[in-house]
């Protein structure tokens, strides 16, 4: 009830109590249980501590650290330095919280990112605050990841071919990619994805590896310049805010941060904060290891002329950046399908609940292929990598990383504070 709600929390501050108890009653209908059972965040809660582990290293390590040695290039040493360092310690706090605050009404678990923003600002203005820079955030994610899927195939083919083979437009290449998540879209939920994901994680590592060890290979260019990429102070303004926007892409998981904990079991001796954070933290040690090496080292290499995809600058030995291009394509597979699921949510709820559709297999195959589609199109239509990265970095991915999460915290904290 409302009462033993308010009641439970009085005097909590931004961490969930140690021990909650459980709903005296499911008060759900047969239907609506039968709904919850369906969709696929709350489908299957039997994960263990290191799916969450690959799961936030997939969400959150991808396209956006071959890019970080481009976002220095416009920021320069001091400035780029500060910036990531800062973003890591930043992130990991705020994520920390969100995952403190998923139970932190005693009996309730916010499975969605909305669910606890409604918590915090009301039923509409919650939906409203977060849902459409949730969207943005994820089915922008989606449609960057297919360009950037597509353009590894491509690298991967040319690479492989030499100039011997017949030149294939990136449209074709970005189709290829979308024809894998046709068929893997129609997994139900997060956890039966966990195989694509642990593959994900290990190819983040790896690929991120071959980027910073090939650099180091190649070693510092004779001509290197680590002067601002722009010349005029306007180009350095636009430079130094695109820079911010692809740090905060490279540094984004906090939208499907709850959706992911969602996953996991919980009991009253054993939270779901526990296993969840002990994931967290190996997650942002593997993220660590890849960021910081790839972009310092990426940079101090080519300076002000690499690419936004240091892999593009990196053309030999040819053999290993093949490899390192496939093994983005195998990450950025995984990827697609973490921050897919709940978009997938958001459309079946709606379908469901809303338009009172039978929830079922021709459901899901229609909706999600109507989807998968609809991103393929745009990427193909806006093929734009390193706009993009910036574009939905600054736009989305900084609020709902940075911004929203504090607002979640400072909200809760005075609404437990008042009561």
């Amino acid at each position: 009830s409302i009462a033993q709600g308010k009641a439970g929390r009085q005097n909590m501050g931004t961490q969930a109590a140690e021990n909650f108890e459980p709903p005296a009653k499911d008060v759900r209908t047969d239907e609506q249980k039968k709904i919850d059972d369906w969709l696929p965040i709350t489908s299957s809660r039997n994960a263990k501590w290191w799916y969450s582990a690959f799961h936030n290293v997939t969400a959150m390590v991808g396209a956006g650290v071959l890019s970080l040695p481009y976002a220095m290039s416009e920021l320069g040493w001091g400035p780029g330095i500060a910036v990531l360092i800062i973003s890591w310690v930043i992130t990991l706090y705020t994520l920390w919280q969100m995952v403190e605050m998923h139970e932190m009404v005693p009996g309730k678990r916010f499975d969605r990112y909305h669910e606890l923003g409604q918590h915090a600002f009301g039923d509409k203005l919650g939906l409203w605050i977060v849902v459409p820079q949730q969207l943005i955030v994820e089915v922008g994610v989606n449609i960057v990841y297919m360009v950037t899927g597509g353009r590894s195939l491509k690298k991967f083919h040319d690479v492989i071919c030499d100039g011997k083979c017949k030149d294939i437009k990136l449209t074709f290449f970005i189709m290829i990619f979308a024809s894998v998540h046709f068929v893997l879209s129609q997994l139900p939920n997060l956890n039966s994805i966990s195989g694509v994901s642990l593959a994900a994680a290990v190819m983040s590592l790896s690929y991120s590896t071959i980027a910073w060890g090939a650099s180091v290979d190649k070693g510092k260019m004779v001509d290197v310049d680590y002067n601002l990429r722009a010349t005029t102070t306007p180009g350095k303004v636009f430079g130094f805010f695109g820079a911010l926007g692809e740090v905060a892409f490279a540094y984004a998981g906090h939208n499907v941060v709850l959706e992911i904990q969602a996953t996991i079991p919980s009991t009253p001796e054993k939270p779901s904060k526990k296993p969840m954070w002990k994931g967290v933290v190996v997650a942002y040690i593997v993220v660590a290891l890849c960021y910081f090496p790839v972009a310092l080292i990426g940079y101090w290499a080519f300076g002000n002329s690499v690419d936004d995809n240091i892999l593009i600058t990196l053309n030999k030995p040819t053999w290993l950046i093949a490899t390192a291009n496939m093994m983005v394509v195998i990450h950025v597979i995984g990827s697609y399908q973490i921050y897919a699921m709940p978009v997938f949510d958001m459309i079946e709820t709606v379908l469901v609940k809303k338009l009172k559709f039978p929830p079922g297999l021709t459901l899901r195959l229609i909706a999600r292929t109507l989807y998968v589609a609809f991103t393929m199109f745009v990427a193909i239509t806006f093929p734009f990598f390193g706009g993009l990265l910036g574009f939905f970095g600054g736009f989305a991915f900084a609020p709902t990383t940075y911004f929203v999460s504090i607002s979640l915290i400072n909200s809760t904290s005075v609404d437990h504070r008042n009561r």
